[in-house]
């Protein structure tokens, strides 16, 4: 038995006052169907996580961040998440979705509440539990250090 846990490494993209988030396809038997939650993925073997976040990064939405910065790792039991964060530097309709069902950039009053509106939904969806967790522990720790410095290249 593999007791190993997984690995991802998944990005924080933000712009001063909002972050980018993938609403994920609803399909049943995927992780959080139908959540919104970050872009990110599985590493490759031998890779970094800085290698697969920049990766995934180009894959699902072909974004290539002037900088990314590690910002925490989170263990649970079955998975390692290993979370960087850089700024969305491009306006939203110049991505390219290549995975997901929507994507949008959420607000802190959003990521507090929860959910969010997406318009290929039609309705509010659900944020993935952990990826809450997380955006919720980086604004607590943007607006202790003021707002500048976790915004920025650092």
């Amino acid at each position: 038995m593999n007791s190993k846990p997984l690995e991802v490494a998944i990005a924080i993209i933000h712009t001063p006052d909002r972050f980018l988030m993938q609403l994920r396809d609803n399909i049943p038997g995927i992780i959080y169907p139908g959540c919104w939650g970050f872009f990110g993925g599985h590493l490759d073997p031998g890779e970094t996580p800085e290698e697969a976040v920049r990766r995934e990064l180009l894959e699902e939405i072909s974004y290539s961040p002037p900088w990314i910065s590690k910002f925490h790792c989170y263990l649970d039991s079955d998975v390692t998440r290993h979370v960087f964060h850089a700024p969305l530097t491009v306006e939203l309709n110049q991505l390219v979705l290549g995975e997901g069902w929507d994507m949008g950039l959420l607000t802190p009053d959003e990521i507090r509440a929860g959910s969010c509106y997406s318009e290929k939904a039609g309705q509010a969806r659900p944020l993935g539990h952990p990826h809450q967790r997380i955006l919720l522990d980086f604004l607590e720790k943007v607006e202790k250090t003021d707002g500048k410095s976790m915004l920025v290249e650092g």
